[in-house]
């Protein structure tokens, strides 16, 4: 009686080796999304300046504003959520943008990785420009104005802003595999500036008329820029935000999931 030959375990390779997993190729694709992205100075520079320019120039010669620590405090929280929004906009609708249109894109995808890596590389990626981008303003916040919060606080703001960072990230990949890459690049400029002004990041929601404060309230800037101030100053929380946020977050989801299947039965087909 002869015995069929032991299949070698799923998790092995053909040489005897085991795969590395998927919190190592996470690590390095994020890794070398890096370098990509530093590769370009520019886009690094526009990330890390331009925030802490505009609290710079527009927040902090305002001595009434600067010098009011609630007034400062929602100011250098609403730079912070702007900076956080632009980048999570930029690096996930350009980069899947761009990457639509190389033949490298399709060759990494014949690769034995799950596609799980790639995105929590992106996400890691991107995430760690974030944090670059607002300690610029953090740090001029707290050096040229009165905005004060107590070690906790800011820890939680950092979790808040994480969070409120997620449907920015798929509004950003709903860009990427909805236009072309030259495309892509005047929507989200203009997606970006029109969530910023309307959400109160620029101008406080205080002077907004009554109309254009109910329309804010709709959208994932300042349902963002509430929830990152009431992890920072506490008080109470609006329902509208934490539901404004679940909201966006599964729509942009759906959509994302949608424009991706399109895209993929296009190219793939």
């Amino acid at each position: 009686m002869t015995s069929s030959p032991t299949a070698a375990p799923a998790t092995r390779r053909t040489d005897g080796r085991t795969p590395p997993s998927t919190l190592r190729l996470t690590t390095l694709h994020a890794k070398y999304v890096l370098i990509e992205t530093f590769r370009v100075p520019i886009a690094v520079i526009g990330t890390i300046v331009f925030p802490a320019v505009s609290l710079l120039f527009f927040v902090v010669p305002q001595r009434a504003v600067a010098d009011h620590p609630l007034f400062a405090t929602q100011a250098v929280i609403s730079v912070c959520v702007f900076a956080v929004m632009a980048n999570a906009l930029f690096s996930f609708g350009l980069t899947i943008s761009e990457n639509r249109e190389k033949p490298w894109d399709p060759y990494l995808r014949t690769l034995p990785a799950p596609g799980l890596a790639r995105v929590l590389a992106q996400i890691l990626s991107t995430g760690a420009l974030g944090i670059v981008a607002i300690v610029p303003v953090i740090v001029i916040g707290g050096l040229f104005t009165a905005a004060e919060a107590p070690p906790h606080r800011v820890v939680a703001g950092l979790i808040a802003l994480a969070v409120s960072a997620v449907p920015f990230m798929l509004i950003g990949t709903a860009v990427g595999y909805a236009f072309p890459f030259k495309a892509a690049i005047a929507v989200i400029q203009i997606v970006m500036f029109a969530l910023a002004f309307i959400g109160g990041l620029f101008l406080p929601p205080i002077l907004f008329a009554d109309w254009l404060n109910a329309i804010s309230k709709f959208t994932p800037s300042r349902q963002a820029r509430e929830f990152v101030i009431w992890a920072v100053s506490g008080g109470p929380l609006e329902w509208w935000v934490w539901v404004g946020i679940l909201a966006w977050t599964v729509a942009m989801l759906v959509l994302s999931l949608v424009l991706y299947q399109r895209d993929e039965g296009k190219r793939y087909r």
